[in-house]
């Protein structure tokens, strides 16, 4: 297995993600937290315009902490520490803006999806709240580094976890967490929805567990909406095999469910939501061993 590059951070070196794995695999699920790093290399923030509290806009705020009981009701979770606006592994490896660097990009690059145009490529250009990061354009030796280095092992990790987990039970869930902010675009009749669940319009997880999940949700009383503002990104695209017994689902938290977004800081609510979203995983996992049990005997 690849290892994880370490990251040399203000407080030491740190590895760019970790897999918490459970004492023992109980339900057929792999949780990802792939948004919430908070590891900001020396180098990068050297490199940066932006001041540091500006440059943390991006982070999918405290989501590895909200989803960390995945080890103790038997899944692994696998959490990147690395920030988004360093690098953003739910992207193709190759989504990079032609822009950002001093020299040519090579042929293979992805350089004309919307997601580059939008200035959110693998590695990004700009923070959630549309401000360049960089000072400089970047070498294309530093981007391809990066992607070397822990795009390539973070991904080849969570290949291995949903591999191992489908060979296991027959089947893998992979829950692909994420938090959106409270001004997320309104819906009609202004609905800003709790929760958003993803499954990119149908092709990455089937119906029916889909369904268990905005069923749970619903259930504790979250207003949950499916696809819209966020359908899935590349996580959900590349791993979601419904025919092959792999279902991937992207989960976006509203923030202001369960922190304060200008201070960076946790709300009162923190915990209350912590222990929902572990209600939310039991009943979840509940329901889809249900259904394949179902399944199973049916064949």
């Amino acid at each position: 297995m690849l290892e994880p590059a370490l990251l040399e951070t203000l407080t030491g070196s740190i590895p760019a993600f970790e897999i918490r794995k459970p004492a023992f695999p109980k339900i057929p699920f792999v949780f990802c937290s792939p948004h919430s790093g908070r590891g900001y290399p020396v180098s990068f923030l050297e490199s940066s315009r932006l001041s540091a509290a500006d440059i943390r806009r991006s982070e999918d705020l405290f989501v590895d902490i909200l989803f960390d009981f995945a080890p103790a009701i038997g899944a692994p979770f696998q959490v990147a520490h690395f920030p988004r606006a360093f690098l953003d592994v739910n992207r193709e490896p190759y989504e990079l803006d032609p822009r950002m660097f001093a020299e040519a990009l090579p042929p293979f690059v992805n350089t004309g999806s919307v997601r580059v145009a939008g200035g959110l490529g693998t590695i990004p250009r700009i923070v959630a709240e549309r401000e360049d990061i960089y000072r400089n354009k970047l070498s294309v030796a530093e981007g391809m580094d990066r992607i070397e280095r822990i795009y390539k092992p973070f991904h080849h990790s969570l290949e291995t976890l949903i591999r191992q987990t489908r060979e296991r039970f027959g089947i893998a869930v992979v829950v692909d967490c994420h938090s959106m902010p409270s001004t997320v675009r309104a819906m009609p009749g202004g609905r800003r929805p709790d929760f958003v669940v993803g499954d990119r319009f149908g092709t990455s997880a089937a119906g029916v567990i889909v369904s268990h999940a905005i069923g749970a949700l619903s259930a504790l009383g979250y207003d949950v909406m499916r696809n819209k503002p966020y359908a899935g990104g590349y996580i959900t695209e590349r791993y979601g095999r419904p025919d092959a017994g792999v279902h991937v689902i992207q989960i976006e938290v509203n923030r202001y469910l369960y922190a304060d977004e200008r201070k960076f800081e946790p709300s009162r609510n923190f915990m209350t939501l912590r222990e929902d979203l572990l209600r939310f995983a039991v009943a979840f996992a509940a329901a889809v061993d249900g259904e394949f049990n179902q399944l199973a005997a049916a064949e």
